[in-house]
Order: structure tokens, then sequence, then C-alpha cells
């Protein structure tokens, strides 16, 4: 899964424009928080997080349905920076109405309970986990997926009604394996088992030689709509 090595003078502008990302957000957009999903990008953002000390909170959404693999990093990135991440779960409630009424796997029938699951798993505690925030920052690229081909590096997000960053907009796969590398960085043991997108354990799995990185994810739905509904939307301005 990690492509070749990349070259400091590669890599080095991309780090330091990250570096000023980041800064901007907490200079003109405080409090700012990062969404980690714990994927190999959003522990790129964790080091540089940690290691500069910026004030930005870290969290992430507990599901449920995570794999272990996810729960022991969250352990690593505790004992290896001395941060800790906060956990934002699903509401016990709609979990429960969810599952009486459709099933505990329902997900797997529709698009619609799909897509239902995840408002319940993930952008209602996402909502929590924002709220009072002026800027959220996410490990998104725009090689991801054709879904977050035209993302922009900065844009206000009229959804959640604040400034979103998303710092590794333009990094490509190999630079996000470079720079984990380099700086001796943990990350989720499952990208060494073909697992480029990781999530909830049974809306994912690895994916084969030539296949596309988000394969793996929602693998029985189109390409073109597979988004959880934490990104799907779009902003109304774009500032980068």
């Amino acid at each position: 899964m990690q492509p070749q090595p990349i070259p400091g003078s590669v890599l080095d502008p991309k780090i330091e424009a990250t570096e000023r990302l980041l800064e901007s957000a907490v200079r003109e957009y405080a409090p700012a928080a990062f969404a980690t999903s714990l994927g190999v990008e959003d522990m790129v953002l964790t080091d540089l997080i940690a290691r500069r000390k910026y004030a930005i909170e870290i969290f992430t959404l507990d599901t449920g349905r995570l794999p272990d693999e996810t729960h022991r990093l969250m352990k690593t990135v505790k004992e290896k920076y001395g941060i800790g991440i906060t956990v934002y779960f699903s509401d016990a409630g709609a979990l429960e109405g969810y599952h009486v009424a459709h099933g505990a796997n329902a997900f797997y029938d529709s698009v619609e309970l799909r897509k239902l699951c995840c408002h319940i798993r993930k952008v209602e505690p996402l909502k929590r986990a924002l709220a009072g925030k002026r800027a959220w920052i996410t490990g998104m690229r725009r090689e991801q997926a054709v879904t977050r081909s035209a993302l922009s590096a900065s844009a206000y997000d009229a959804d959640n009604g604040l400034h979103k960053f998303n710092p590794l907009i333009d990094w490509s796969a190999a630079e996000v394996w470079a720079y984990i590398r380099r700086f001796d960085v943990p990350y989720n043991e499952l990208h060494d088992r073909g697992y480029p997108s990781i999530g909830c354990a049974p809306c994912t799995r690895a994916i084969t030689v030539g296949e596309d990185p988000r394969a793996g994810r929602w693998w029985w739905e189109s390409a073109d709509g597979k988004e959880c509904g934490l990104h799907e939307r779009r902003p109304l301005s774009k500032t980068a």
C-alpha cells in the first residue's frame, strides 16, 4: 500500500504549506478542531498538530462499528504524543430506533438506509463536536475520490456555519506515506492489509491491485455517491 519515497525537495514545500494553513486556522478562526478518523492522512495532521503544539482540538467519531485496529491506534496516539483525542459517540436512542425499525445491518439494503445509518453514527455526532467552533480541519485529498475532486484548501461551510480547512488537499498518496516514513508516524495496521481507506468495519474492505482507493468503502454502491454525509454538501464560497 505504500508508494515509493518522495524527495525532500518535493515534500518539504507541501509540509510548509500545510503548516501555514494550520497556523491560519488557529490565528483567524479559533477555536479550531481537527476531525480525525485515524486514517493515514489524519495521522499526518495529528503528528503536525502535536509536534508544533497548535491550539487545535483533535476529536474523532466513534460510530460503535469501528475496527479494533482503529481503537488500538487511538491508544498509541495518546502514548506517543501525550495528547488525548476527544471522542463523540452516536445517540443511543437513535441507534436503538434504527435497529428496531430496520435491523442492525440494514445499510446493506439501500442507499437511503446506509445514509441514515451514517447520519446517526457520524453526521449528528459531528454537529455536536463542532458546536462552538469557528473552524474544522480534515485530512481529505482531491485524488481520494471523484466526489472530492473539486474541493478547495479552505472554504466557508454553510451547512455547519464555520470555516473548513483541508490542508492536505493537493497531497498525493506517495507524499502522505513519505511523511509517515520520515517522521516515524504510527498508522492503522489495516493500511498494510490492503485498506487505503478505513471506516466502519462492516462498510470497509481491502482492495485489489488496480482498484480505485475508495473502492473498499460501501463497495456495493455507485462510486459517484460514496460519501457518508460529513463532506458531500457544497460550501458556499472558496477562499483557496
